[in-house]
C-alpha cells in the first residue's frame, strides 16, 4: 500500500514521477486569476493563527463544513478561531473523496512542514506548530508569496478601484513579484441589479465623467481601460452566469440606458440587447490593447435567500447552472472575429456538460497570431478537483490541442493555495504518463518534458505576455 501522500502522490507511473521531478515541479507560478486582496500584499499582512489564514472567506471549507452538520457558530459565527479549526479538523477527518483533503495536506507540508494528519486528535499538536510559525519571521503575505515562486499575481479589480493599493506594491524595493489588476466590470453589465445605479456613481467619480447618456457611459468605461492598461493590466474576467446574445443598434441601447438611469427595470430582451452591446464594446476595447477576455460561465449563484441575507454572496451557496450556452457564445465570439477583434479569450465552465461546448467552440475562431488563441480554461471551482482536471484536459486533448493549454490558476482568496499548482502538475503528469506507458503517445521523455513545462508555465507566460 502506498504511503499518504508521500513524493509520488498522484503518480502511479515511472514516466509521470519522471515528468513532474524531473521537469515541472520546480517551474514558477504564474496566477493569472486569482481574487487576492492587494492591500494585504502590501500591508504584507501577518496571521497570528492558522485559522485566520485558513478558514477566513474560503467559502470551500465552510460548504464541507456545513454538510457535514457544524453549526454556523464555528463557521461564519462567533466561535473561537480555536473552536473553529478544531471543527474543520473534525469535518476533514470524514472528508475521503473531498479535493480538500489534499488541499490542506500539501498546504501543512509544504509550507508548515507539518505531516501528521489533520484530525480530532492531532488538531492541538498542529495548531500550536502552525501557530508557532506563523508568529516566526517568513510567514507574512509577502513571504508566503515568495516561497511559492510565484512570479505574477492577477488581482480581480472593480473598473471603479483606483488602484493605488498596485500603484505602491509596485514600488516596493524588496518585492519582485509582478502584481497587476485584473479589469471585472460584472457591475457594468448587470443593468436590472440594485447594485447598478450605485456603481454608476462610483464609475462617475473615478472617470470624472458625467456618464448622463450612454455615450458618456462609454466614454467613462474607456478612460477607466485606459488607466487599467497604464499599470500593467493584461486580462479582464466575467461572470457570465448566462451567456445571452441579441444584437440592437445604438440608438435601442441608448433608450434601454436611459430607462435604467431613471430607476426603471428593463425587460429580459431588452437586458439581454443591452449585454451584447457593453460586452462586444469591452471585447474590442481588449483587442485593442492585446489584453485576455476570461468568461466565467454557468454559475448559480446566492440560492439560499435565508443566508444570503444574513451573510451575504460568496459564502458557499453557489452551485452549477444548467442553460444552453452554444448558440449564443458563438454569436458573440463570431461578432467580433468578423469585425477583425476577437481578443484573446479563455472560455471557462461550471458545468463539465459543457466541456465538449467549449472544447469545439474553440477551434471556430483560432488564429495565427497566437498559439492556442481561445483556450479551454482550467476545471474551475466546482470542477477543481482530480476529477474534474482530467475530465477538462481529455476533452481539450480529444478535441484541440493540450499541448497549447495556459494551466492551472489559483482563483483563490488563500496565501496558501498556491499549492493547488503542484496538485495540478501531478494530476497533468500523471494523465500524460498513463498515455505513454498505454503506448498511446511517444516517451521521448524531451518531447513529454517540455510539454509539462510548457503546460506548467512557458505557456501562460508566452501567452499573456508577461
Amino acid at each position: 500500500m502506498k504511503k499518504f501522500m508521500d513524493e509520488n502522490f498522484m503518480l502511479s507511473n515511472n514516466t509521470a514521477q519522471t515528468l513532474f521531478h524531473d521537469w515541472c515541479k520546480n517551474e514558477p507560478i504564474i496566477d493569472y486569476h486569482c481574487h487576492l486582496n492587494p492591500k494585504e500584499i502590501l500591508d504584507n499582512k501577518k496571521f497570528d493563527n492558522i485559522t485566520q489564514v485558513w478558514l477566513y472567506g474560503d467559502h470551500y471549507k465552510w460548504r464541507a463544513m456545513r454538510s457535514y452538520g457544524i453549526d454556523e457558530k464555528y463557521i461564519t459565527g462567533d466561535g473561537s478561531d480555536y473552536e473553529k479549526f478544531l471543527a474543520y479538523a473534525k469535518t476533514l477527518s470524514r472528508a475521503i473523496g473531498n479535493p480538500l483533503y489534499h488541499w490542506t495536506h500539501l498546504e501543512l507540508q509544504r509550507f508548515f512542514g507539518i505531516y501528521e494528519v489533520l484530525n480530532e486528535k492531532t488538531a492541538p499538536l498542529i495548531w500550536e506548530k502552525a501557530n508557532e510559525k506563523l508568529r516566526g519571521d517568513g510567514f507574512a503575505a509577502r513571504d508566503l508569496i515568495t516561497k511559492s515562486k510565484v512570479e505574477v499575481i492577477c488581482t480581480t479589480d472593480d473598473p471603479v478601484d483606483s488602484l493605488e493599493n498596485h500603484i505602491k506594491i509596485k514600488e516596493l524595493k524588496d518585492f519582485n513579484v509582478n502584481v497587476l489588476p485584473a479589469f471585472r466590470p460584472d457591475k457594468a453589465i448587470e443593468i436590472n441589479r440594485d447594485t447598478f445605479l450605485p456603481w454608476l456613481e462610483k464609475l462617475r467619480q473615478a472617470s470624472g465623467e458625467a456618464v448622463l447618456n450612454l455615450d458618456g457611459f462609454i466614454v467613462a468605461l474607456t478612460s477607466r481601460i485606459e488607466f487599467f492598461n497604464s499599470l500593467g493590466c493584461k486580462v479582464s474576467d466575467h461572470a457570465l452566469d448566462e451567456v445571452v446574445y441579441l444584437e440592437a443598434d445604438k440608438d435601442e441601447i441608448a433608450k434601454i440606458f436611459d430607462k435604467a438611469l431613471k430607476g426603471e427595470k428593463v425587460t429580459k430582451e431588452e437586458e439581454c440587447k443591452y449585454k451584447t452591446y457593453v460586452l462586444k464594446f469591452f471585447g474590442e476595447m481588449y483587442h485593442k490593447h492585446n489584453w485576455v477576455m476570461q468568461l466565467h460561465i454557468a454559475a448559480l449563484r446566492n440560492n439560499n435567500t435565508r443566508m444570503f441575507n444574513k451573510l451575504g454572496p460568496d459564502t458557499g451557496f453557489d452551485s452549477v447552472n444548467d442553460l444552453s450556452i452554444a448558440y449564443p457564445l458563438s454569436r458573440f465570439l463570431d461578432s467580433l472575429d468578423k469585425e477583425g477583434r476577437l481578443p484573446k479569450t479563455i472560455l471557462y465552465t461550471l458545468n463539465p456538460k459543457d466541456n465538449y461546448v467549449l472544447g469545439t467552440m474553440l477551434g471556430n475562431f483560432q488564429g495565427s497570431e497566437v498559439s492556442g488563441k481561445i483556450q479551454f480554461g482550467s476545471a474551475w471551482w466546482i470542477n477543481d478537483h482530480k476529477d474534474g482536471m482530467e475530465e477538462q484536459m481529455k476533452a481539450l486533448g480529444n478535441l484541440g490541442m493540450l499541448s497549447t493549454f495556459v494551466g492551472m490558476l489559483t482563483d483563490s482568496r488563500s496565501f496558501l493555495s498556491y499549492t493547488r499548482h503542484e496538485y495540478f502538475r501531478r494530476i497533468l503528469c500523471n494523465l500524460i504518463g498513463e498515455w505513454v506507458e498505454n503506448g498511446e503517445f511517444t516517451d521521448d521523455i524531451e518531447i513529454l518534458g517540455e510539454l509539462v513545462k510548457n503546460i506548467s508555465y512557458k505557456n501562460a507566460k508566452m501567452y499573456f505576455g508577461f
